[in-house]
């Protein structure tokens, strides 16, 4: 029996959906559709309140298209683009443990991730190359990468193919966290136990809004959170929250 392109696991309310392609976890169409199936498998899950993202072995987190795969690029550059954007507006949090390089598609996902740690190894570099092969980031690269850096570091680690270690990641403000090697999944699960203990419906509204705000712009933004304090605001979480608080204890959570 073949192995699985990505491995969904559950646990806690937390999947980690690893990506099983190594040495390289290179993205051919067939990875991508799969992975779309466990998209929609943790967005069907109504236990799963967080996501971790990372890839197989210490190599790569992915090093983005496969291009063995070449003869399907043409379907494999819409669907990674529609793919990553959906996982940038995401409604559950996703968090990106980055246990090796992640360049090209790779890093673009990783972008698309609301956290980001990586491995501070010398086998996890940062960086989108395309421009090496004459080519440009087409997974919402040119995006993404100006949002975090903002455009002047963008542009010059584009157009150089720079590729940048885990603490030029942390001092740019790629990622948000660095973590030796072997702890880089327990930290990254820990992170994710801290958020699956916060209120889902409220978290659920904060994704909303924010994605509004960058897709949409503010005015769209600002409506979203105005929907949302609503939404919040009268859910079951909000009253536990609010008794917590007067009983002096830790609020717990059901997403309702």
């Amino acid at each position: 029996m073949a192995e699985e392109l990505n491995i969904l696991e559950i646990k806690d309310n937390i999947a980690t959906i690893t990506f099983n392609r190594p040495p390289a976890n290179a993205w051919s169409l067939a990875a991508m559709e799969d992975f779309e199936k466990k998209i929609n498998a943790v967005e069907a899950d109504k236990t799963v309140r967080v996501v971790i993202l990372t890839g197989t072995g210490d190599k790569c987190f992915s090093a983005g298209f496969d291009v063995k795969d070449a003869a399907n690029s043409a379907k494999t550059g819409p669907l990674g683009q529609k793919l990553w954007r959906r996982i940038d507006r995401f409604e559950k949090p996703f968090i990106a443990a980055i246990n090796g390089h992640a360049f090209g598609g790779g890093l673009e996902l990783a972008l698309c991730c609301h956290f980001r740690i990586m491995a501070d190894s010398p086998k996890a570099k940062a960086g989108l190359t395309e421009l090496n092969l004459g080519i440009i980031p087409g997974w919402g690269g040119t995006q993404r990468l100006m949002r975090e850096l903002g455009r002047s570091k963008a542009l010059e680690m584009i157009f150089f193919s720079k590729r940048i270690t885990a603490s030029q990641a942390l001092e740019t403000g790629l990622v948000q966290q660095i973590a030796p090697p072997e702890k880089l999944l327990e930290e990254a699960e820990s992170f994710a136990k801290a958020l699956a203990a916060r209120p889902p419906v409220a978290m659920r509204c904060v994704l909303k809004a924010m994605a509004a705000g960058m897709y949409e712009g503010i005015d769209s933004g600002l409506e979203q959170e105005s929907e949302g304090s609503r939404i919040a605001a009268a859910s079951k979480d909000a009253t536990e929250g609010f008794t917590a608080f007067l009983e002096k204890r830790e609020p717990v959570f059901k997403g309702e």
